[in-house]
């Protein structure tokens, strides 16, 4: 579905307004209270730099790893030591570099590629960029106090239970990785909201720009994907802490279960780190070949198409695991069929390069490098799809060297040619061409020398994760000519660093637009974005309408000062990008930051058992984000706005309209995600028994059942109530819904005391603990939501134009709800289709 162009009024000219207001709404602080700030732009570029410096560590980690591999027999590292540099390694490139690259990127262009002054939750993208930057730093530093993670990035039990791994390397692994989590997921919410409800009129989803397209669908992967290993951390470290046993063979629990949750997360996330540079790299050709990108709706078919193949390709990870046959014949021709919609792109990338006109510089260099080693590494993941050849090389450097291919040549080197393309958007300048080309030949060249020998050192049977090795192996030569690859490719990247800081120090000027691109982020733009939100009618802009630059710095388009005295942006629909309403924004805030240091403190402070410090954390964490939340949903003295172009909008929405509700709901599909996992836990638990329930345990009686069931739709139905009685009634009615629901969740607990459950028992028992469990933490949520509603209604600060917060707290709870019942009919529906 699209817009006609005459559905919106052509933007009226008018006289440029004066700036003042709109400059000092969106002021970014200066001196140390810059670290407040959370416009987009300053986040965006504070995530990457922060990502890069990991990069650079794991890549220090690395060099050390290949030092010891250069020569056999080497003792430059113990065993240990290499355990746990490994494993950083590993963690750090996927966790604090990989995933956060391309959200960092996407949080600083999205915005101004979609006419946007800002993402619609710019507090939870400060919030999120502070989780990550504070909890992963001190996660890094494990490593220099001998407690960093040595399991591996993938973390397999039984090896990384109690049982062999008794410290607590593995616990900062789990706990400390929760932060991560929620950085991304915080991360994907902001990212889908803000594309679907913040593009500039006339932007229709066929005319989004095609980076956008795949951040919208790396956003819903993420979504979907992440809640899987949320659930495979928090069991594990449930096993480890409590004695819960979900992985241990010896009492009805299965370590498969962890592959299954952790590689149904981490094979979607390959594409998720794929995907969005992808989707750069369809924004960059065009404008490097000045021809319109051949293809653009296959290649958007073609995002969605990878999204959904990725999900059916978690067990490719497997075959040795003795799956069945149909189950390996599935997923490995669903490996090899995802080359299908890959392959279109890169056909498609060749088309444009093809009959356009190329110049040859930095950002074009470095996206032939990328396809040349992407393909590579492409064939190779078809080659591992064949399930006898998978069978030969499995956990050999064979894999190290695919793994790297698809991941460098698919992710970095793109994140290289994007740096060298939108770089110019910081300060005016770009980084040298004159130094580019000795710093691509020495990536392309040492990543080449570097991980193409491991190709071969896999096929002669060198197996991943040994820290050294015999001369008789006969893998010293290959094992050197890679550890030479490396250093040079470091030496590449150490020139990038140096050039780019170069070119930071250098005086700003005006950014224009260098390589004259087509799309958005390259008009003019300040600390609130463009001048003004340019009304689109093309899929390329900035060539289609070539006075677009000078029409928006004249403030001659929609929303050309500020309204309301507050920041704002306008929202959209989401398919046919119609002005909705006006957004309001909120500001800089210093609870973000402390939010965010609060939740890092209190998942790491967890590790060490220093639970009063970690509570501590964790209130102060809760204590923020209730304080900035009650900053939002304000009232404003104006209920409509003339946003230019004779339209009016109202200022904010209410319910479905409203990009708080949807932000809200896409939480609770996380939620609800993470919830299924540990249903999926009872059920491949409960089907692996000879006798269901196993001997000694029981179902509680069903009148209590009931009698739970009853009092959860009784608290829903008091909610539902609320927000149809007089205002001053609401409270009493939310006190009586809290009531309802605490006491459902009592009855709940008792009936299973009843029959004596108990979850260190066997794995049965433990996994509805666990349900049980993960109810009792979405009633805590509620416990904190109904008083808070109950003081905003009491406060008057629910009205008609403003209910964002009741509408979002009516949802969580119905969800509770509906989790509540979810829970009833799974376990006892399992046991009916058992009998």
């Amino acid at each position: 579905m699209t817009t006609r162009d005459d559905a919106l009024p052509s933007p009226l000219p008018r006289p440029p307004l004066e700036l003042t207001r709109l400059e000092e709404v969106w002021e970014t602080p200066s001196g140390w209270r810059f670290f407040k700030s959370v416009n987009n732009t300053n986040i965006g570029l504070l995530y990457i730099g922060t990502a890069i410096l990991f990069f650079i560590l794991a890549g220090i980690l690395a060099l050390i790893m290949r030092v010891q591999l250069a020569v056999p027999d080497n003792d430059l590292v113990a065993a240990s030591t290499y355990n746990q540099i490994f494993t950083m390694h590993g963690t750090v490139m996927m966790f604090l570099f990989a995933i956060p690259i391309v959200e960092a990127i996407a949080v600083y262009l999205l915005p101004n590629m979609l006419g946007a002054r800002d993402l619609p939750f710019p507090r939870l993208s400060a919030y999120a960029y502070w989780c990550y930057a504070f909890g992963g730093l001190a996660f890094f530093c494990t490593l220099f106090w001998g407690l960093a993670p040595d399991g591996g990035w993938f973390m397999y039990p039984p090896l990384t239970g109690m049982k062999y791994s008794p410290g607590l390397n593995a616990d900062f692994w789990l706990l400390g990785i929760g932060f991560i989590e929620i950085s991304a997921i915080a991360g994907a919410i902001e990212l889908i909201v803000g594309i679907l409800f913040t593009r500039a009129p006339g932007m229709t989803l066929r005319r989004m720009p095609v980076y956008a397209w795949a951040m919208l669908v790396v956003g819903v992967m993420i979504v979907i994907a992440f809640p899987a290993v949320i659930a495979g951390t928090a069991l594990l470290e449930l096993e480890r802490a409590f004695n819960m046993p979900i992985f241990e063979a010896e009492r009805g629990g299965d370590p498969l279960i962890w592959q299954h949750l952790f590689w149904f997360f981490g094979h979607p996330e390959v594409y998720i780190i794929f995907l969005p540079a992808a989707g750069m790299i369809s924004t960059m050709i065009p404008t490097i070949a000045q021809n319109r990108l051949v293809g653009r709706n296959v290649i958007v078919v073609a995002l969605v198409g990878v999204g959904i193949f990725s999900f059916g390709l978690w067990a490719h990870h497997m075959f040795t695991t003795g799956l069945g046959t149909l189950e390996m014949t599935l997923i490995s021709a669903a490996s090899m069929a995802v080359a299908i919609p890959t392959g279109i792109q890169v056909f498609a990338w060749i088309a444009t390069l093809w009959s356009g006109r190329v110049t040859m510089n930095a950002p074009t260099l470095f996206m032939l490098g990328f396809m040349f080693i992407f393909v590579l590494g492409g064939l190779t993941g078809v080659m591992v799809a064949v399930v006898p050849f998978d069978w030969q090389v499995h956990d050999t450097y064979f894999i190290v060297a695919h793994l790297h291919y698809v991941l460098i040549g698919g992710m970095v080197f793109p994140v290289f040619a994007a740096i060298y393309y939108w770089l110019p958007l910081i300060n005016g300048n770009t980084l040298s061409e004159k130094w580019a080309r000795p710093i691509f030949w020495l990536l392309f060249g040492g990543f080449n020398i570097s991980f193409f020998p491991m190709h071969i050192t896999g096929l002669f049977g060198m197996p991943r994760r040994v820290y050294t090795y015999s001369h008789e192996m006969g893998w010293d030569w290959l094992n050197m000519i890679s550890t030479i690859g490396s250093f040079l490719f470091a030496l590449g990247i150490l020139g990038m660093i140096v050039d780019a800081v170069r070119t930071l120090r250098r005086p700003t000027k005006e950014v224009g637009n260098p390589w004259n691109a087509a799309t958005l982020e390259w008009l003019p733009s300040e600390d609130y974005g463009n001048r003004s939100i340019p009304r689109i009618t093309s899929d390329d802009p900035l060539w289609d309408q070539p006075t677009l630059s000078q029409e928006v710095a004249d403030a001659r388009h929609y929303l050309p000062n500020t309204a309301t005295g507050r920041r704002e942006t306008i929202a959209t629909s989401p398919v046919s990008a119609k002005p909705s309403y006006l957004m309001i924004l909120p500001g800089d805030s210093w609870l973000t930051v402390l939010g965010a240091f609060g939740t890092a403190g209190f998942f790491l402070l967890l590790t060490v058992k220093a639970m009063v410090l970690a509570f501590i954390c964790g209130i102060i964490a809760i204590g923020s984000i209730i304080a900035w939340l009650w900053q939002s949903d304000r009232s404003v003295p104006l209920r409509d706005v003339d946003i230019g172009g004779g339209i009016t909008l109202p200022v904010g929405a209410v319910g479905t309209k409203s990009h708080s509700w949807w932000g809200t709901f896409i939480m609770l599909v996380v939620i609800g995600l993470i919830y299924s996992s540990f249903a999926y836990v009872y059920i491949h638990t409960s089907m692996r028994l000879q006798i269901c329930p196993p001997p000694g345990a029981s179902l509680p009686d069903s009148l209590w059942t009931l009698l739970n069931v009853g009092l959860l739709l009784g608290g829903s139905a008091l909610v539902w109530l609320s927000d149809r009685v007089k205002q001053h009634l609401t409270p009493w009615l939310l006190i009586a819904a809290l009531m309802c629901t605490t006491a459902a969740f009592g009855v709940d607990v008792h009936s299973w005391r009843l029959v004596h459950l108990d979850g260190t028992k066997d794995a049965w028992s433990a996994s509805i603990s666990i349900l049980l469990g993960f109810q009792g933490v979405m009633l805590f949520v509620l416990l904190l939501a109904a008083p808070y509603l109950c003081l905003r209604a009491w406060r008057r600060l629910i009205k008609p134009e403003n209910r964002a917060t009741r509408d979002n707290i009516a949802l969580i709870w119905h969800y509770v709800t509906l989790q509540g019942i979810a829970g009833v009919v799974v376990v006892r529906g399992l046991l009916l289709v058992m009998e």
